[in-house]
């Protein structure tokens, strides 16, 4: 499977390392692929301009600011087209913290999922803590589950469905309690939020 991870940053490089090495073709998507801030991105995949990483990929994750998207999705309409969106923004400045909304709005013909957006990426990058495997919860289209679980499960986390796009305010609400304990309330960035039940 082809992936375009969108934005450089910790969650986006991540993402993609993991990826690559569980065997996909991974290729990142940024504003300048020749500047040299991003060659170690070239030990993990493809360094593309963003619309041509776009068009590579069969899904499309979105690691950039919240703030954003509106841009992206403005230059990138077109070539979204019948993509599966992984949207892993978050807008902290106010507003809904998803941009699944917008994204529904101006793509067409897209799967959509929310996930990678609840947790730190240092819970990617060692997804056990205490011997425990972190879990991940997501939402989105149910076509795109089986995919969505796949590719969380490829990063070594536990994916946990909570429903359709409906549910977007259930993950984010996470998001807010992580968010929570870890900045204002100074826990570890290694922290999860884990669902245990009884046998």
């Amino acid at each position: 499977m082809k992936i375009a991870v969108i934005g450089a940053g910790h969650i986006g490089n991540t993402l993609g390392k993991k990826w690559s090495t569980a065997g996909y073709a991974v290729y990142y998507g940024v504003r300048e692929p020749g500047n040299p801030k991003y060659s170690h991105l070239w030990e993990s995949g493809e360094v593309y301009n963003i619309h041509r990483a776009i068009e590579t990929a069969k899904v499309v994750l979105l690691s950039i600011p919240g703030d954003a998207v509106t841009e992206f999705v403005e230059t990138c309409q077109d070539s979204l087209e019948g993509k599966l969106i992984i949207d892993a923004t978050n807008n902290i400045r106010g507003g809904p913290m998803n941009n699944l909304e917008l994204l529904y709005e101006k793509t067409q013909n897209t799967q959509l999922i929310r996930a990678f957006s609840t947790l730190g990426w240092e819970n990617f990058e060692n997804p056990v803590i205490n011997g425990q495997q972190v879990d991940l919860f997501f939402c989105g289209h149910s076509g795109a589950r089986a995919v969505a679980e796949k590719l969380i499960s490829d990063i070594g986390l536990r994916p946990i469905y909570l429903g359709p796009l409906e549910k977007a305010d259930l993950v984010d609400g996470l998001t807010r309690i992580w968010f929570e304990l870890v900045f204002e309330q100074a826990h570890s960035r290694r922290l999860m939020l884990k669902m245990v039940e009884k046998d």
